[in-house]
């Protein structure tokens, strides 16, 4: 949404909208000329005198808010003109040859080293991307070539509205629960996103994977395997093997393009990473402190990994908040397993997001799993209590990974 909001102001719209709380990002917005209220209680699109505001054109909002918000009410009593987040970025996106990169894990990192890639090449892209470049501290690029490189989330099929001319799915699993009743059903979501790739684009995907098959068998558009493309050997600042496959996607689309392999290479080794993906927030007591937003079992395996192979004689403590009650509940076992690959777990709340507690699965229940495994696992309910029990118990010899959605990112805060 931000991101969405700055292409607006680059473009000389008056950008007003609102927020639960306080960021850090929402204060870089507002400094950036964005008008923010922090209620949500529809004092943006109603006056003083309970009439719409005149001068707004569109409501934009994101499927994270709840129906019954009292600003989305506000919002379709007034009659002004809504879009999603994914309508109002295909209004914009559609108009030029878009790369899309979607799936289920490394979209992020794979749109951003892509936008390095075009960057270093001089294709000048625009860019929408679902977090911060560490290099830029945005995650909107405005460009002035034909190409704009997006993210495009499956949530409730809403990037169904994009029309790309390359499609990345950098991989496949059942994810967003709350939506998607099985893997057929976001693999049916995903093949008919690649159906929109007109013959003369391409599918860049990973073939190897069983999930992938029958999203693009018989596609009339070209498909790429980017595992053609991976090099275990390259370059990188991100440790772990999966930011090895996102580049491996991220370099066959720019061999599709046409970029010279060694503008490739330059592009890849400065890749300076995003926020909150595998980054690097500082020292407490000579621990270091990473922060990732990691909320899916498969990518907190892929973070312990990463994290193994760059310290592989440190103490790795995980502080996981996980992401809905929904995806806790579906695929808790499976957190246990791959949170379990840690030394030391310190569980905090369920981040409920836009959903209500229906008292049937807690993070408490995850720490019983782990102990019973004999793990060294703790639960806390804010974040203070989880920062104070690193604070007194971390060493030089220990790696402290905080991972997760909501207000778990207050403890590395905290610590640094």
């Amino acid at each position: 949404m931000s991101a969405l909001a700055r292409y607006y102001l680059h473009e000389g719209w008056q950008v007003s909208g609102s927020d639960s709380t306080e960021s850090e990002n929402t204060k870089k917005l507002e400094s950036e000329g964005a008008e923010i209220v922090y209620n949500q209680n529809n004092t943006i699109i109603y006056d003083s005198e309970k009439e719409p505001t005149k001068n707004i054109d569109i409501i934009v909002y994101t499927e994270a808010m709840s129906p019954d918000n009292p600003e989305m009410l506000a919002a379709r009593q007034s009659g002004i003109k809504m879009l999603n987040y994914f309508e109002a970025l295909a209004e914009v996106a559609n108009e030029y040859y878009l790369i899309a990169v979607s799936g289920t894990h490394g979209k992020t990192t794979t749109t951003a080293m892509l936008a390095d890639i075009l960057e270093e090449a001089s294709y000048d892209p625009t860019l929408v991307v679902g977090s911060l470049r560490m290099k830029t501290g945005s995650n909107f690029r405005a460009g002035k070539s034909k190409y704009f490189i997006a993210e495009a989330c499956e949530y409730k099929r809403d990037f169904l509205h994009l029309k790309p001319d390359v499609l990345v799915i950098t991989n496949l699993e059942h994810e967003h629960v709350d939506y998607y009743k099985d893997l057929a059903d976001v693999q049916n979501a995903f093949r008919e996103l690649a159906e929109k790739v007109p013959e003369d684009g391409v599918v860049v995907t990973d073939l190897s994977q069983s999930s992938i098959k029958p999203v693009v068998e018989g596609l009339k558009c070209e498909v790429v395997d980017y595992r053609e493309y991976l090099d275990i050997k390259r370059r990188l600042t991100q440790p772990g093997v999966y930011n090895q496959l996102n580049a491996a996607a991220a370099v066959a689309v720019a061999t599709y393009l046409g970029l010279e392999s060694e503008t490739i290479k330059v592009a890849l080794e400065n890749f300076a990473g995003t926020k909150r993906r595998f980054e690097y927030k500082g020292d407490y007591n000579n621990a270091p402190i990473y922060e990732d937003y990691a909320h899916h079992p498969t990518e907190i395996k892929a973070t312990i990994s990463a994290a193994r192979d760059k310290y592989p004689n440190s103490k790795l403590t995980v502080v996981f908040q996980p992401h809905t009650y929904s995806r806790t509940k579906t695929l808790f076992a499976d957190f246990v397993v791959a949170l379990s690959q840690a030394d030391r777990i310190i569980m905090m709340p369920i981040y409920a997001a836009r959903e209500e507690n229906q008292g049937d699965v807690s993070s408490q229940q995850i720490v019983t799993e782990l102990q019973k495994l004999d793990k060294e696992a703790i639960h806390f309910e804010t974040p203070e209590a989880a920062a104070l029990e690193i604070k007194e118990t971390v060493s030089s010899d220990d790696v402290v990974i905080v991972m997760g959605a909501g207000n778990v990112t207050q403890i590395s805060n905290q610590l640094i």
